[in-house]
């Protein structure tokens, strides 16, 4: 009876040593965020990300079963406004992030984060948050496409890089707005200028088609990124 009493005593030790442990790396992990952006919109918890990103996976179930029996929807105008605000949007991340690494001597090989309030910084680090938001927008690509009963686009692979992307960068702003970071979302940010672009002028009709030869072009940048 003794040794059963030290045996449970020892697993005792072990689970209260782990979860202590536990508790302490997440507090430890909460006290070195950025501090810049804790009160950014969607910053403060991890919980309204985590919730549109459910939101989005449920539509992506139930969305095909609710369009099964209606026609597609035709969106042409709202296609063509969203595509040229997502390249706005884009150019706008794009620009800011070279801008601002440029004033800030940036590195395009190795680059550590400062979190200062430079205004460089400070820059970089909102339009990182701005290009967060854009992969939130991104979600409505999903929903167009079930919208419009093109269920063959919807892949576990699309489904997969958008709810990564929107969830994975909520922790790349909270803990990193900056350094490094700021060169894939640069590039991205490039490539998605112009696959917006190419997908707005593709919702003007197929009349366009013939204008759109560099198309085999955007393919080869998307796999490069």
């Amino acid at each position: 009876m003794g040794l059963l009493d030290s045996e449970q005593g020892s697993v005792l030790n072990v689970v209260s040593t782990a979860l202590n442990d536990t508790v302490e790396f997440y507090r430890w992990t909460w006290s070195i965020t950025d501090k810049r952006v804790e009160n950014w919109p969607l910053m403060h918890s991890p919980w309204p990300t985590l919730c549109i990103s459910t939101l989005y996976l449920l539509f992506v179930w139930l969305g095909p079963k609710w369009m099964k029996a209606r026609e597609p929807f035709q969106m042409r105008l709202v296609l063509i406004v969203y595509n040229f605000g997502m390249v706005l949007l884009n150019l706008f991340i794009f620009r800011e992030l070279f801008l601002g690494s440029y004033n800030a001597g940036y590195s395009y090989i190795c680059q550590s984060v400062d979190y200062s309030d430079n205004v460089n910084e400070v820059r970089i680090a909102a339009a990182l948050w701005w290009y967060f938001v854009s992969k939130g927008i991104e979600y409505l690509d999903t929903v167009f496409f079930i919208l419009r009963k093109k269920n063959n686009q919807v892949s576990f692979l699309h489904v997969y890089h958008h709810c990564t992307m929107f969830t994975l960068w909520w922790i790349g702003i909270k803990w990193v707005a900056g350094g490094q970071a700021f060169f894939g979302a640069q590039m991205n940010s490039f490539i998605h200028v112009i696959m917006y672009s190419y997908y707005g002028l593709t919702a003007f009709g197929p009349w366009i088609q013939k204008y759109l030869w560099w198309k085999r072009y955007l393919t080869m940048l998307q796999l490069v990124s």
